[in-house]
């Protein structure tokens, strides 16, 4: 017989080695093994096999056997049971610090709430598209010499159509233009509308589903049109779009589709869609520059590719496309970008979006500040549990010496610090409700981009959040309770140290009240650079202007009624209103030195520069003049003397002086002041005021007196309905319009302010949780001290005189770094902007002093007034 077959069955070697525990299995395999080899010699290779499998079966005893793994989970449910237990006898038998804890974690935890619901809407953005993840829009960069790159969303109809042509591996292009709108007339209703025109590849691009109408052929049509379910309901009602006429000005549409309402989450708002061959028919007969290179601000191109599509090769091409198409234009550069349909809401740097967007930064900004203020609540929950730590000390050493392992001790506090997270996210989610509606309605933009509804996924998160909260908050006590000493056991827990010289509840103090320092001085200093904006000197006034937007209509006749009325004092037209944000420029040549420019521009009237009170250097105010005159004249500010050197820099001298701009040779009769055409965040540009003979005002501009402001806009209103019965009358003051181009600053003040309250909250709670536990454990001493003579006002500096210097090193800490956080990186965005003061770094460290001077001096008066004779009667 061969020697590799004289070996035991394998089948009782396996069954040993399943039912023997680990421990034992070497020892007795090797054993066996020794006793088969030694009666192979004796008795042979049956007789050692059978007496091999009988020592198996022998062996199969209580203490050899393993724990079957049910009972492994058996006992793990049962500690679990039992962690729960433990952790509810102790919240309710320490009701305060419980309360302390599951209150600050609540606030803190409502804050993350309103962050994962407003992150989880943001980042949801357009993920109903099927192909959204290979959906791409073709942004442009548009750069001067010497100027900063221009970031667009819109392309130019060229580019999408050599991206058509000439670009391989692409699946799909749909082209769009925006500014399709007017008054949609059926019968005798007249409804506003607004829209855009969408070539026929739109609806196999994006997944928008059409309830009646054929989708390849929707918009392939001139004169097509296709309505959004809303629309539809409020063009024709209940009724059948479908087929049916709609005008618009002298034009008849064709209803060729109906498709559901356009989801919030999504980055398209639209009304209505057009063929975008009416867009071609339009323009190219009435604008040559349609199909030009350069006309880059009103169309959008959006590109689909493969599923296995490289988008860093297509990046390539339209590198290649844009230098090739570039050849021709000089000192200007016009490239082509591609941005992820995900990233579309999430990036607002791009001028002419098609829908709402947000910075990323900004999102990012509030997420950090968000878990800054949980952060802050977990803090309490640490220090307060170690703070304890005499009176958990005993309990953790019994668990030791009962034969509890370092895992126990940690998931028994774990576990507790989960369950308090979980009760706070009961009463978190209540504040969250509550609080939904107020976020929303800090700024029109979140309620038009946020929905902040619950969902399943939402709830998910929600918990998720809770119990990540609860292993942040407990994981240092556990830990520390595990590395527990069961001899020394009653050790202090401040022992335990961060660096050499200062203790984790020190340290975790300091790091609080850093953070609430700044989020208070910072609340300060924004709010205090917000008011500055708004009241800062533009070099023209404001005061009792209301701007009245046209909207396309003739304001001739509405002009002549709004002098009639008593309480108006002066109207005036301007193309835009300034200061607020919005910028037209055109390219102006100064013959003289053969030199061109970019420069602002406004069109007023003759009634502009008087009612708005702008300064002359030199020169006088346009003349009056009927539509029909040539445009000849044109007055300038101060930079566009320094811009082209014009005159010595010396206002009096340009006054004469001939320019070009489109074209046109205008005289300068008059040069203003420098006035701040942009916001606050854009330094003072080259700009002229152009008195144009074309129709072009937007604005009509009325300066009123009144003492009753409601009939006077009712008046208003009225001599409005007599040009236009169908739009309503939009007339805003320009302070409140110079309060909107601010909006996204002040919404962060508040913001923050709101952040800034609730992490004082959150850290007084713990504060107060501190002093109630120090006085405790100090109120022998503190007796003992009164019976010596000690004082009530020396007791409460010798309990109080820790904390201030906690507070005060977080003082040096947060104060310089919230000057140097604005002054180098806030307020370097804003070209004018008012210096930091002292006072306002002060403010908040003065409001934090007191309140924590109260709060310490109210329980320490509390036990120096307790009879010593009661606490020492043990003794």
């Amino acid at each position: 017989m061969k020697k590799q077959s004289m070996h035991p069955p394998r089948w009782a070697e396996r069954f040993l080695e399943w039912y023997c525990r680990p421990a034992l299995l070497e020892d007795l395999q090797g054993d066996l093994h020794e006793y088969f080899e030694r009666n192979l010699k004796a008795k042979g290779l049956r007789r050692a096999r059978f007496i091999y499998i009988m020592d198996v079966f022998k062996f199969f005893r209580s203490y050899t056997v393993r724990k079957p793994e049910f009972i492994n989970l058996l006992i793990h449910w049962i500690m679990i049971g039992s962690y729960i237990k433990t952790s509810g006898r102790s919240i309710v038998r320490n009701k305060l610090f419980s309360g302390i804890n599951i209150i600050g974690l609540a606030i803190s935890m409502s804050v993350g709430l309103m962050m994962i619901a407003f992150v989880s809407d943001l980042f949801s953005y357009d993920d109903f598209h099927e192909n959204g993840d290979r959906i791409y829009r073709v942004n442009t960069t548009d750069q001067r010499t010497d100027q900063r790159p221009f970031s667009l969303a819109t392309s130019s109809v060229k580019a999408g159509r050599r991206i058509q042509e000439t670009i391989s591996g692409i699946e799909k292009v749909t082209l769009l233009r925006r500014g399709f709108g007017g008054d949609a007339k059926v019968g005798e209703a007249t409804i506003p509308i607004s829209g855009v025109w969408a070539d026929e590849a739109f609806f196999n691009v994006f997944s928008f589903p059409l309830l009646q109408g054929d989708m390849k052929t929707a918009l392939k049509e001139p004169y097509s049109i296709v309505l959004t379910e809303k629309s539809a309901k409020k063009i024709f009602g209940e009724g059948n779009a479908l087929g049916q006429s709609v005008k618009f000005d002298t034009a008849n549409y064709i209803v060729t589709g109906v498709m559901k309402d356009i989801p919030k989450l999504s980055h398209m708002r639209f009304d209505v869609l057009v063929s975008f061959v009416n867009a071609e028919m339009n323009n190219i007969s009435e604008d040559g520059s349609f199909m030009d290179w350069t006309n880059i601000y009103s169309n959008y191109t959006y590109i689909v590719l493969p599923e296995s599509g490289n988008p860093e090769h297509i990046q390539a091409s339209l590198n290649k496309l844009s230098a090739k198409e570039n050849i021709p234009l000089d000192n200007r550069k016009i490239e082509l970008k591609l941005q992820p349909l995900y990233e579309i809401a999430l990036q607002a740097k791009n001028a002419n979006p098609i829908g709402p967007s947000i910075n990323k930064i900004a999102i990012w900004i509030m997420i950090g500040l968000a878990l800054i203020v949980i952060l802050s609540a977990c803090f309490n929950y640490t220090n307060l549990s170690i703070a304890r730590s005499l009176r958990r000390s005993r309990e953790v050493g019994i668990r030791k010496v009962m034969g509890a392992k370092k895992t126990h001790v940690i998931g028994q506090f774990v576990a507790e610090a989960i369950i308090i997270s979980l009760l706070a996210l009961v009463l978190s989610l209540g504040m969250f409700l509550l609080l939904r509606t107020q976020f929303l309605s800090l700024a029109p933009f979140f309620q038009d981009m946020l929905s902040l509804d619950l969902s399943p996924r939402l709830i998910l998160w929600f918990l998720l959040m809770a119990i990540g909260v609860g292993i942040v908050a407990g994981i240092l006590p556990a830990l520390f309770f595990a590395r527990l000493n069961t001899i020394k056991v009653l050790k202090d827990a401040s022992s335990l140290q961060v660096f050499r010289h200062v203790t984790m509840r020190k340290a975790m103090i300091v790091i609080q009240y850093t953070f609430s320092l700044i989020f208070i001085t910072a609340t300060i200093i924004g709010y205090k650079q917000y008011r500055s904006f708004l009241t800062f000197d533009l070099g023209f006034t404001t005061d009792n202007i209301v701007n009245i937007k046209l909207n396309g209509v003739n304001g001739d006749f509405f002009v002549k009624d709004l002098k009639e009325l008593p309480e108006v004092e002066d109207v005036s037209r301007s193309l835009l209103v300034t200061s607020l944000g919005n910028i037209y420029g055109t390219q102006l040549k100064y013959e003289k030195l053969k030199d061109s420019a970019n420069v602002w521009v406004n069109m007023v009237d003759e009634n502009y520069l008087p009612l708005h009170q702008h300064r002359f250097l030199a020169g006088r105010n346009f003349n009056p003049k009927t539509k029909e005159a040539d445009e000849t004249e044109v007055i300038v500010n101060e930079q566009i003397l320094h811009r082209f050197n014009m005159a010595g820099h010396d206002p009096a001298k340009a006054i004469g002086e001939e320019v070009t701009i489109d074209g046109k040779k205008l005289t300068i009769v008059g040069v203003v002041k420098d006035f701040h055409y942009g916001t606050l965040e854009d330094e003072i540009q080259p700009l002229v005021l152009r008195h144009s003979s074309i129709d072009t005002y937007g604005y009509i501009n009325a300066k009123i007196k009144t003492s009753d402001w409601p009939a006077t806009f009712a008046a208003m209103e009225k001599a409005w309905k007599k040009i236009d019965p169908v739009h309503p009358l939009e007339a805003r003051f320009y302070s409140e319009q110079i309060e909107e181009a601010y909006q996204q600053f002040s919404v962060m003040v508040k913001l923050i302010g709101f952040l800034s309250f609730l992490a004082v909250c959150i850290a007084f709670m713990g504060l107060l949780g501190m002093v109630v536990f120090t006085t405790e454990t100090r109120l022998k001493e503190i007796s003992i001290r009164k019976v010596l003579g000690a004082s009530e006002r020396r007791l409460i500096y010798l309990l109080s005189k820790g904390f201030i210097a906690l507070l005060a090193i977080a003082a040096l800490i947060a104060l310089p770094a919230t000057y140097i956080f604005f002054d180098k990186v806030v307020l370097v965005n804003f070209a004018y902007h008012q210096p930091i003061h002292f006072t306002e770094l002060v403010i908040g460290l003065l409001v934090t002093l007191v309140l924590a001077t109260v709060m310490i001096g109210s329980q320490t008066l509390k036990v120096a007034r307790s009879n010593p004779a009661e606490v020492l009667k043990n003794e």
